[in-house]
């Protein structure tokens, strides 16, 4: 259960005598409230310091360089969001106790969930490819030490394999798992996209947050159509876009 929604139940409970009248979802706090803590200079400098306990990373160090020099730059008015700085500033703002990622790699993004919230259960998805896109693909055994790296302590289990298949035989086997913040960042083909999203979507706790990545990365402009067309387009979802810089991020809260 979010933060948001046991908040919102709390104050109907201390109010109600008898019927309550619910005239809006349970939700306080859609996809433009949340984003406007995306720039804060605090997210910024917990991503660093995320960055500068975990192993050494071509790409992790750019992006550190990167914001660094952003906001010696521009200082605070400076604009800029990926997948990490998404998933710490939710990770902070919700209450967040289960996560779900697709695509795992070197646990980069993991990193920013198990970092702030050390006691959530994380499930993670991977086919653990050879020098995927270009960059070292460890291993779960490589990521589940990154983790303790930040002290980690909740329950881990990666699954290896084709999420279009592992993460459906997942919900059979567990078919009330529900989760507080979900990734999706794994098959960056247009159906293979759409299908992780549809396939988790139903699991996002109201109140929850699902995160897409790379939706204007230059090998994969499609993205932003596939995040717009199964989710952002739904009613119950408030969805947020970053495409300023770099290969931009989406992020929506379930609002019903």
């Amino acid at each position: 259960m979010s933060s948001q929604l046991r908040f919102y139940k709390d104050v109907v409970t201390a109010n109600a005598h008898g019927q309550s009248a619910k005239w809006y979802p349970p939700v306080l706090a859609g996809a433009q409230t949340l984003s406007r803590s995306l720039f804060d200079a605090s997210v910024y400098r917990g991503c660093a310091d995320i960055f500068g306990k975990l192993s050494p990373d071509e790409y992790a160090d750019f992006i550190a360089g990167f914001i660094a020099t952003g906001v010696e730059t521009h200082g605070k008015h400076w604009r800029y969001a990926d997948i990490c700085t998404a998933l710490f500033s939710l990770s902070r703002s919700l209450c967040v106790d289960s996560y779900l990622e697709i695509g795992v790699r070197r646990g980069r993004s993991m990193s920013m969930v198990a970092g702030t919230r050390p006691q959530a259960n994380i499930v993670g998805f991977d086919l653990w490819l050879d020098n995927y896109a270009g960059l070292e693909n460890p291993g779960p055994d490589f990521v589940r030490q990154e983790m303790e790296r930040l002290g980690y302590k909740g329950a881990l289990e990666f699954i290896s394999g084709n999420s279009h298949e592992t993460v459906p035989a997942y919900f059979g086997q567990h078919p009330e798992a529900t989760f507080d913040l979900i990734t999706v960042d794994g098959d960056h083909s247009p159906e293979g996209a759409m299908t992780d999203l549809l396939t988790v979507l139903p699991r996002l706790r109201i109140g929850g947050a699902i995160v897409f990545d790379d939706i204007v990365h230059p090998q994969h402009t499609y993205l932003k159509d596939v995040w717009r067309r199964s989710v952002s387009s739904k009613t119950n979802f408030s969805s947020y876009e970053f495409t300023d810089l770099g290969y931009g991020v989406a992020f929506a809260i379930r609002r019903s």
